[in-house]
C-alpha cells in the first residue's frame, strides 16, 4: 500500500528523529560491551563479578522502562509528552557515558585499602553505580524518543521507513564506536604506562562534546504528531501504572513479538562479547594492537553495512511483508554463524568481515523491523479499544529485551570463567609491558626523571609477580603443561634481560628479544580459544531456530494490517467500519 501524501514524514523530521539513533545503538552498546571487556583486561577485574554487576542495571532498567513509558504517556505540557524526556536524557547521557569511564585506579586510591581485592571491590562498586545511572539516562532518552517514532505518522510502511532512518544514523554513529577501543589504546590518550582503561577516560570527554548539543537539536526540532489519532490524547483520562502494564502484557501478538525477538536477541547477547577475545586471542594471540586495526575495521563495515541495508529493507518489506522479511533477517544471521566456522582464521583474519555483512544486515533487518512490527500492535489494540498507549508499549517492549540483556551479562561472565580465560595473566603481562615502556620513554628523554635503575627495579617486580602467577595460580589445567612451561621460560628471558640492564653502566636501549617474549606471553591456552569459538558460534544459532518458531506464528500479515489502518481511518473519520 502506498503511502498517501499527509501521511508522509518529511525529510527533516526523518533526519532528526533519525539521528537519535546514537544513543541507543552506539553507546548503549559501547558500556554493554567495552566496560565489560575493559573491567576485565584492561583493570584485572573478574569476569564473572563483572557479569554480575552488570546485571543490576539491566534489571533496573526493566524496572524503569515500563516507569518513563507510562510517565510519557501520561506526561502533558506545552512542549509536548516525549520531548522533554529527549532534551532531559540527552544531556543526562553525554556526562554519565563521561563518569563511567573514570573508575578509580590511582595508586594513592589504592593505599586506602587493605589488600588488592578490597580495592576491586571498590572499583566494581564504582562501575555498578556509573553503569546504573548511564543506563537511566539511556531510558529517560529512549523510551519517549521510540514511542514518538511511532506516532509520528499513521502509515505501517512510513514506520518502517522511519525506524530505518534510525537505523541508519545509529550505524553511521556506531562507524566511529569499534576504533574507540584501538583509540583508548594510543598513546595520545592513555599516556606511555597506561592502558585502555586511561585512553577511554579521555575519549569519552569528546564524545560528550558532542551529545549534549546534539540533544538540544534533538528537543528543537522533533514535532509531536498533529493527526487525529494523538490530538485525542490530550482528552484521554490518565491511567494508572498497573492496569497499563496488565493490560499490555493479556495481547497475545505483542507476546509472539516480543518472544521472537527476546529469544533471538538472547542468543547474540550470551556471547557477545567473546567475538572481542577471539579477534584478540585468538586470530592475534593477544596482541591488542595489532587487534585493534580489525576490531575497527570490521566494525566499520558492520555499521557501512547497516546503513546500506535500510534501503533493500525498505524495498523487501512492502513487497514480502513484514513478517516473512523478519523470517529472511532470522536466516541471515543463522548463515553468518556458520561462515565463521571457516572465517575464524589466523592466515586470513579479515574474512571475519564475510559473516560481519551477513550479521549486521540480518540484525538491521530484524530489529528494525520487530520495532515497526510493534507500532502495527499499537494500531490494532486502538482499534479495539480506542486507546493510544505507544510508551507503554514500546517500554514493556524493551523491558523484555533488557531482562534478556541483564541475564546474558551473567551468562558472559559465567562463559569466559567455564573457557578458563586468564584475566590475571593479561593484566599482568600488561602491567609489565607497561613499566618496559616507562623505560624506554625515559631513554627517550635527554634528562630522566629518575634513575632508570628505579624503573629496572619496578619492572622485574612485574615480572616476578606474573611469574608466581603462572608458576602457583594458572587455569589452564594438566593438558596446558606445555603452554604454561612456554609462558615461564618466556618470563625467565624477560628477568635476565632486565638484570643484564641493571648490570649496565650505561643503557642505550631495550633490547628486541624483551619485546618477542612479552607478545609471546599474551596467549592463551588452545583450550580456552576452541572453547570460545565453539560457544560462540553454536549458541546464537540454536535461539535463533527457536525464535524462528515464533515468527512463523505471528499473525499480522500485511493485509492485516491494511486492513486495520483503513478502520482507523473511517472511524477517526466519522465513517461506519465494517464488522470482522
Amino acid at each position: 500500500m502506498k503511502s498517501e501524501l499527509n501521511d508522509r514524514v518529511p525529510l527533516r523530521q526523518l533526519i532528526v528523529f533519525g539521528a537519535g539513533g546514537l544513543i541507543p545503538i552506539a553507546l548503549f552498546n559501547i558500556a554493554g560491551q567495552l566496560i565489560g571487556l575493559i573491567g576485565n583486561i584492561s583493570l584485572g577485574l573478574s569476569a564473572f563479578w563483572l557479569g554480575v554487576i552488570l546485571i543490576i542495571p539491566r534489571v533496573w532498567d526493566a524496572v524503569s522502562d515500563p516507569i518513563v513509558g507510562h510517565l510519557s504517556d501520561n506526561t502533558r505540557t506545552r512542549w509536548g509528552r516525549r520531548r522533554p524526556y529527549v532534551l532531559v536524557g540527552g544531556i543526562s547521557v553525554a556526562l554519565s557515558f563521561v563518569m563511567m569511564w573514570w573508575v578509580p585506579k590511582h595508586e594513592s586510591v589504592i593505599s586506602w585499602f587493605p589488600s588488592e581485592g578490597a580495592f576491586q571491590w571498590f572499583q566494581l562498586s564504582y562501575i555498578l553505580v556509573s553503569v546504573l545511572i548511564f543506563f537511566s539516562a539511556c531510558t529517560v532518552f529512549e523510551i519517549p524518543h521510540g514511542a514518538l517514532g511511532m506516532e509520528i505518522t499513521p502509515n505501517s510502511h512510513e514506520r518502517t521507513r522511519l525506524f530505518s532512518a534510525k537505523s541508519f544514523f545509529g550505524n553511521l554513529f556506531a562507524m566511529a564506536t569499534p576504533w574507540l577501543f584501538a583509540l583508548a589504546g594510543m598513546e595520545i590518550f592513555k599516556g606511555p604506562g597506561g592502558s585502555e582503561a586511561d585512553g577511554m577516560r579521555y575519549v569519552s570527554i569528546l564524545i560528550a562534546i558532542f551529545l549534549i548539543p546534539a540533544s538540544i537539536w534533538w528537543f528543537l526540532d522533533l514535532k509531536e504528531p498533529e493527526n487525529v489519532e494523538i490530538k485525542t490524547v490530550s482528552n484521554e483520562k490518565r491511567s494508572s501504572f498497573w492496569a497499563d502494564m496488565k493490560y499490555i502484557v493479556q495481547n497475545k501478538n505483542f507476546i509472539y513479538l516480543v518472544v521472537t525477538v527476546f529469544t533471538l536477541a538472547m542468543g547474540f547477547n550470551f556471547v557477545s562479547l567473546l567475538n572481542y577475545y577471539i579477534s584478540i586471542f585468538y586470530i592475534y594471540g593477544g596482541d591488542k594492537a595489532a587487534a585493534g586495526p580489525l576490531l575497527g575495521i570490521n566494525g566499520t563495515i558492520w555499521a557501512i553495512t547497516g546503513l546500506l541495508a535500510v534501503f533493500p529493507l525498505n524495498w523487501l518489506s512492502p513487497k514480502m511483508g513484514k513478517r516473512n522479511t523478519l523470517i529472511l533477517s532470522i536466516a541471515l544471521m543463522v548463515l553468518a554463524q556458520v561462515a565463521k566456522i571457516f572465517c575464524y582464521s589466523k592466515e586470513y583474519p579479515y574474512l571475519m568481515v564475510i559473516p560481519t555483512i551477513l550479521l549486521s544486515a540480518g540484525m538491521l533487518f530484524f530489529f528494525t523491523l520487530s520495532t515497526s512490527m510493534l507500532a502495527d500492535i499499537c494500531d490494532e489494540d486502538d482499534l479495539r479499544s480506542g486507546k493510544r498507549a505507544e510508551g507503554s508499549y514500546y517500554s514493556v517492549y524493551w523491558w523484555f529485551i533488557k531482562m534478556g540483556s541483564a541475564f546474558a551479562s551473567l551468562v558472559t561472565g559465567l562463559l569466559i570463567i567455564f573457557t578458563q580465560f586468564d584475566e590475571a595473566q593479561v593484566t599482568r603481562v600488561d602491567d609489565l609491558r607497561g613499566s618496559v615502556n616507562e623505560i624506554r620513554a625515559e631513554l627517550g628523554k635527554a634528562e630522566p626523571s629518575k634513575p632508570l635503575q628505579e624503573f629496572l627495579v619496578k619492572a622485574e617486580q612485574k615480572a616476578e609477580a606474573l611469574k608466581q602467577h603462572l608458576a602457583t595460580e594458572f587455569q589452564g589445567g594438566e593438558s596446558s603443561s606445555t603452554h604454561r612451561e612456554l609462558l615461564l621460560q618466556n618470563v625467565d628471558n624477560i628477568q635476565n634481560e632486565l638484570k643484564n640492564l641493571n648490570a649496565m653502566q650505561r643503557i642505550e636501549r631495550i633490547p628486541p628479544s624483551v619485546d618477542v617474549s612479552l607478545a609471546q606471553l599474551t596467549q592463551q591456552t588452545p583450550q580456552s580459544l576452541f572453547m570460545m569459538r565453539l560457544i560462540e558460534i553454536s549458541l546464537p544459532i540454536i535461539l535463533s531456530l527457536i525464535s524462528l518458531l515464533f515468527a512463523l506464528k505471528y499473525p499480522l500479515t500485511n493485509q492485516r494490517c491494511e486492513e486495520i489502518q483503513e478502520a482507523l481511518k473511517k472511524r477517526n473519520a466519522g465513517l461506519p467500519q465494517p464488522s470482522h
